[in-house]
C-alpha cells in the first residue's frame, strides 16, 4: 500500500485523511499541533457560499455545502448545523444587487422585512429595514470536526514539526522532522501559513496574505441569536452552550487588516458592538482564540500537484467551508482519478 503522509491536523488534513481512508488508502498525519490544528481552532465556522471571489469560487463553495451534508449523513453526530444566515452587511441597492447576483447563480435567498427580522430575532436591538436570509448556510466547529474525522479515518497522528520535504531523482520521498526522517511515496501539505517555507527549496513561491484572525467568546447567554448574523459592524453566532462567538473584525471574511491592534482595545470594541446588537444582555468576555488565517495571495484556494511528483498542496481560506469538497476531489485525484473541473481554477501552477 502507498505510504501517504498528511502534514497538518486541521480541518483540511483531517478531511483528506478521512476521504483517503474511504478509498482504502491509509495515511499518517504529522502535525506540530494537536488534532484540530491551529487555524481551525480560531475559525468562526460559518459555512456559506454567499461570499465568493469568482464564479468558479462560488461553485466550489456551494458544492462544499453539499459535501458537508454528505459528511453528516455518513457520520451522524458531527458538530454541523444548518440554521441559516441573516445578512445585512450591505443595505439598499447594494443589498438588492447581492440578492440578485446570488439568485442568478441558483442560491436560495429570502428577502425579509423589518417585521420578519424582529420576529426571528426578538432580542436584536437595532432592527434593519430589510435583510437577506440564506437558508442553505450553517456552522461547524472545524477543530471538533477535524478530531472526529481523524478518529473515523483511523489515521495515526505523529506530533512532530516538519522541517523539510525530501526528494530523490525529482520525486518526493518523505519529510524530515524534529523527530527524524519519515519516508513516504506521497506527501500532502495541509500546512496553512507554513506552506511557503516547505515549497521554497523546490523553487516554488506561494504568496500568502497576512491575515490575523481573533475570535472573541462570551459568557453563556439565553438563546438570543438562532442564526448566523452578519451586520455592517459585526458577524456573530451563538453556540449550543449559549456563548456568542464573534470575529474581532467586521466583515471577517473579506477583512484586509494585517494587524489586530492592542488586544484589550480590540476585545472591548467587539464586546461594545455585541452589547449594541443585543441591548439588555449581560455580555462579558470569557476567552479568545487567535491564529493567522491561511489566505493565499489572490484569496483563492491552492489545491493540486506540487512542484515535484508525489507532493500535493491543499491550502485555503475558508477551510471550514471548503475542506470537505476539496478533500473529496483531491483524494480522487491522488488515488488515480481524473482531474476535477471544479478545481481547475485553483491549481498551484498559477503562481509559477
Amino acid at each position: 500500500m502507498t505510504q501517504t503522509l498528511i502534514i497538518g491536523a486541521g480541518i483540511t488534513g483531517a478531511t483528506l485523511a478521512y476521504q483517503l481512508a474511504r478509498r482504502g488508502e491509509a495515511a499518517a498525519i504529522i502535525s506540530t499541533h494537536a488534532e484540530g490544528g491551529l487555524a481551525s481552532t480560531a475559525s468562526f465556522g460559518w459555512l456559506n457560499a454567499s461570499y465568493f471571489l469568482s464564479h468558479p469560487h462560488y461553485r466550489l463553495r456551494h458544492e462544499s455545502l453539499a459535501a458537508h451534508r454528505r459528511l453528516s449523513k455518513a457520520l451522524p453526530g458531527l458538530p454541523t448545523s444548518w440554521q441559516g444566515c441573516l445578512w445585512y452587511e450591505a443595505t439598499g441597492d447594494a443589498q438588492d444587487e447581492t440578492a440578485n447576483d446570488l439568485l442568478a447563480l441558483g442560491y436560495k435567498v429570502q428577502r425579509l422585512t423589518r417585521t420578519q427580522i424582529a420576529d426571528r430575532l426578538p432580542a436584536l436591538g437595532p432592527v434593519p429595514e430589510t435583510a437577506l436570509f440564506f437558508p442553505e448556510e450553517g456552522v461547524a466547529d472545524p477543530a471538533i470536526l477535524a478530531r472526529a474525522l481523524i478518529e473515523a479515518s483511523g489515521a495515526k497522528v505523529i506530533r512532530a514539526t516538519v522541517q523539510s520535504v525530501t526528494e530523490e531523482r525529482g520525486r518526493t520521498t518523505g519529510v524530515v522532522t524534529d523527530l527524524g526522517p519519515f519516508e513516504a511515496d506521497r506527501v500532502i501539505l495541509c500546512t496553512g501559513t507554513g506552506t511557503p517555507a516547505l515549497l521554497e527549496p523546490f523553487g516554488y513561491t506561494l504568496p500568502m496574505l497576512k491575515r490575523p484572525g481573533l475570535m472573541v467568546v462570551t459568557n453563556p447567554l439565553p438563546p438570543i441569536c438562532p442564526v448566523v448574523l452578519a451586520t455592517p459592524d459585526q458577524e456573530v453566532r451563538q453556540d449550543a452552550e449559549g456563548h456568542l462567538i464573534a470575529p474581532a473584525s467586521a466583515a471577517h471574511q473579506s477583512d484586509h487588516a494585517e494587524t489586530l491592534g492592542s488586544f484589550p482595545v480590540v476585545v472591548n470594541a467587539t464586546l461594545t458592538r455585541l452589547r449594541a446588537l443585543f441591548p439588555g444582555q449581560e455580555i462579558h468576555f470569557t476567552h479568545q482564540a487567535m491564529a493567522m488565517r491561511p489566505v493565499p495571495g489572490d484569496g483563492l484556494p491552492v489545491v493540486g500537484q506540487g512542484p515535484i511528483p508525489g507532493l500535493w498542496i491543499a491550502v485555503m481560506h475558508s477551510g471550514a467551508t471548503l475542506a470537505p469538497v476539496v478533500a473529496e476531489l483531491l483524494a480522487e485525484e491522488i488515488t488515480g482519478g481524473p482531474d476535477s473541473p471544479l478545481l481547475a481554477h485553483f491549481r498551484p501552477a498559477r503562481f509559477q
